[in-house]
């Protein structure tokens, strides 16, 4: 089957009807709409980071903004993810204490400053 073929062109729109799915139609299959499968699969942080890790054509801003609203995939993505912001991955953990304070401790190039002053606020 080509991306070309109806079926398949069926198969994308409906697997990114959902984010899981698009995720895995991306993953399995050769010459998809990218954009498109990314699209719905950054509707959730989970698989916006695995689309990131993953699928090597993938936006790598695109997920990591999706990915970076949830504390603990923001942290994935700047410890997983070659070229991730880290700055704005480390922002995105300010607001839980647990997930700062691991970022601060553990990812190269995070501001202990910045996590210093957020932590007594």
């Amino acid at each position: 089957m080509n991306n070309t073929s109806k079926e398949f062109l069926a198969e994308q729109e409906e697997a990114c009807k959902d984010p899981m799915w698009s995720y895995y139609f991306a993953l399995e299959n050769k010459d998809v709409d990218i954009k498109k499968c990314q699209e719905a699969a950054c509707k959730s942080p989970a698989y916006a980071y695995y689309f990131a890790k993953y699928i090597k054509e993938a936006n790598i801003e695109k997920c990591q903004e999706a990915a970076c609203k949830d504390y603990g995939y923001a942290y994935d993505f700047a410890k997983d993810i070659e070229g991730a912001n880290i700055e704005y991955c480390q922002k995105a953990t300010y607001k839980n204490s647990y997930w700062a304070k691991r970022f601060a401790e553990d990812i190269p190039g995070a501001d202990q400053r910045k996590y210093k002053i957020y932590s007594i606020l």
